[in-house]
């Protein structure tokens, strides 16, 4: 495995073959180096709090970084260093804080998880002597392990961990690497070592052992297919036997569910791997004997098994995405400008000064206003409260270390830094602890309500008359809420307006012979900002989709855009025979009174979950 953690300001002495590898000092500065790769650095820092929710990690990208491998982990430091050359784009066009720019360069974001879950869950050191084979084997079944708590926090890792192992592991697994390589990822206290020429391909059962280990371990954790390790899965049997393969799965998968810090149970199972593979666990591993296939840098059965699993998993891996521009991009920044000029005009006609809410020029008018009943006044008052409570959320706690003063002494820390002190190194130790509680802020709330007046919706038109004054009213009880209601029939005319409270209920029939379903979408859209992100965002189209002409083709594209940017989008009915965009979520109404407490519903889980 090329990725590894390293610790500062040096380690005990490991490696994978017969001598002790040298240690490894603290990261250097970088220097030198352009103002893009300190950029990209940066925003790599601002990404891995997302991959960890941990506040206190630096990620340094550049060429050449990474200790020999693609990434690297230094928990003392706490620093991940990646390789610049796995980028494969200029780094001033990268941006990874964007989740659609990390295609470009999968494996290298790949790298990151993977050194993101050690800083997450390797808790645990090699003790004494980190070059024993127990170790190694320790060190092995932890690659795995990481992974796999990994993808049970954060599922949606398991394609960029994947895109790590399969174009960056699985290359270098076969490849032959300079001898300052690192052949394994190790927990903090292990250093990265020396490697022989062609890594883990001789065949020998403690390479077919390690290569079951990075691999085959994976397959069993869901990373990696069984259809795509079977010839790798065959010819390990063929090396080990069943019966010891049979016992290091057991291994690996107990590993699977050891704890982070459980230093002394990943040890345990580093010396049973030992002891099931013939091999002294207290001593390094022992050398390929002379004539072994594989051991001269000849291909060998474990090679050619290894090099068709990575064949056979590239061959499901999407392209990468090149550096150079894509013609269809700008295309689709300009449907993009068209689409949200459309929208603007939209809401400048249907919202603008001319078109007060009790304007009745032609079809599609408001007939009047009445008082709010008492009733309707307590399900306002009742949907605020809901629409607070939903936006509310709890202080974040964080915990941050630091050397020096503020904070409360850690007497631990205190004392590492004293022996550090003593032992003539730079103290690392940060013994000053201080809790930080901030406020996180209230998603705002954008609500828009699309009602039908064509002939066929008659029954709802007072019911959603109704809905439409209690929804503006408890937004405007709710900090940064805005709600907006328009009916659309042969015009659009707006109901209630954004920001605005209405003190009475406005009427209005529904006898129009075909509806502009399109124009009123749009002017909610630009009215509302319902394609931006960063507020819970709810669309309520009241209709049964019967429209005409281009309605149907248009409206459908700005609901699949309405939905692509993460708005959610309701279709209230009185049947089942209706035309829904596709997108939208179906109800259907038993009761069209209970059309309020549907919306106000779907408007309080929007917030609580934004």
């Amino acid at each position: 495995m090329p990725t590894h953690v390293v610790p500062a300001p040096a380690a005990p002495p490991s490696g994978t073959g017969a001598h002790p590898a040298p240690t490894v000092a603290a990261p250097a500065p970088v220097t030198g180096l352009s103002s893009a790769w300190l950029g990209l650095s940066a925003l790599f820092t601002d990404a891995v709090t997302d991959l960890t929710d941990r506040e206190d990690l630096t990620v340094r990208c550049a060429p050449g970084l990474g200790h020999g491998a693609p990434g690297c982990y230094v928990p003392s430091l706490a620093t991940i260093e990646l390789d610049g050359t796995h980028l494969g784009q200029p780094p001033a066009t990268c941006d990874p804080t964007r989740p659609a720019d990390r295609e470009r360069y999968a494996a290298l974001w790949g790298t990151l998880t993977h050194e993101a879950a050690h800083a997450t869950h390797t808790c645990w050191s090699v003790p004494a002597d980190g070059s024993s084979a127990a170790a190694q084997a320790a060190i092995a079944l932890e690659e795995s392990r990481i992974e796999v708590a990994q993808i049970r926090r954060r599922p949606a890792d398991r394609r960029w961990i994947r895109a790590c192992v399969t174009r960056l592991v699985l290359a270098e697994f076969i490849s032959p690497t300079p001898a300052a390589a690192a052949s394994a990822t190790a927990p903090a206290g292990e250093a990265a070592g020396s490697s022989v020429t062609t890594p883990h391909a001789a065949m020998t059962p403690w390479n077919a052992g390690y290569a079951a280990a990075l691999l085959l371990a994976r397959t069993d954790a869901g990373i990696l297919e069984p259809g795509e390790t079977g010839k790798l899965a065959a010819t390990v049997l063929d090396i080990l036997g069943p019966s010891r393969l049979s016992a290091l799965s057991a291994l690996w998968h107990l590993a699977h569910v050891t704890r982070d810090d459980d230093a002394e149970t990943m040890m345990d199972l580093g010396r049973r791997w030992c002891r099931i593979l013939g091999v002294e666990p207290e001593r390094p591993t022992p050398p390929p004997p002379p004539g072994t296939p594989g051991t001269s840098g000849d291909p060998s059965p474990l090679a050619e098994a290894i090099g068709k699993s990575l064949t056979a998993v590239q061959a499901t891996q999407p392209a990468p995405t090149t550096g150079s521009p894509d013609p269809s991009t700008s295309q689709k920044r300009r449907e993009e400008k068209n689409a949200r000029d459309t929208a603007d005009r939209a809401a400048r006609r249907v919202f603008g000064a001319s078109t007060a809410a009790t304007a009745s020029r032609g079809r599609t008018a408001i007939t009047g206003t009445r008082p709010p009943t008492p009733d309707e006044q307590a399900a306002a008052r009742r949907l605020a409260r809901q629409l607070r409570a939903a936006a509310h959320r709890d202080r974040v706690t964080t915990t941050h270390t630091s050397p020096t003063p503020p904070g409360r002494l850690s007497m631990r820390g205190a004392l590492a830094a004293d022996a550090q002190r003593a032992a003539g190194t730079v103290p690392t130790a940060e013994p000053f602890m201080r809790t930080v509680r901030r406020h996180v802020p209230a998603p705002p709330l954008r609500l828009g309500v699309a009602c039908d007046v064509s002939g066929s919706m008659k029954i709802l038109a007072a019911p959603v008359a109704s809905a439409a004054w209690i929804m503006a009213r408890a937004a405007g009880h709710v900090p940064d809420a805005l709600s907006a209601t328009v009916i659309f029939g042969s015009r659009v005319r707006p109901v209630t307006h954004p920001g605005k409270s209405p003190t009475a209920v406005s009427e209005f029939e529904a006898r129009d012979s075909r509806e502009e379903f399109v124009q009123a979408v749009d002017a909610l859209t630009s009215a509302l900002d319902l394609t931006r992100p960063g507020a819970a965002r709810l669309l309520v189209i009241v209709s049964d989709g019967l429209f005409k002409g281009d309605q149907p083709t248009d409206g459908q594209q700005r609901v699949d855009r309405l939905t692509a940017s993460g708005c959610a989008v309701l279709w209230l009915a009185l049947s089942t025979r209706v035309n829904a965009m596709k997108g939208a979520h179906l109800v259907t109404l038993t009761d069209p009174t209970s059309a309020a407490d549907i919306i106000g519903t779907a408007a309080t889980r929007a917030l609580r979950n934004a």
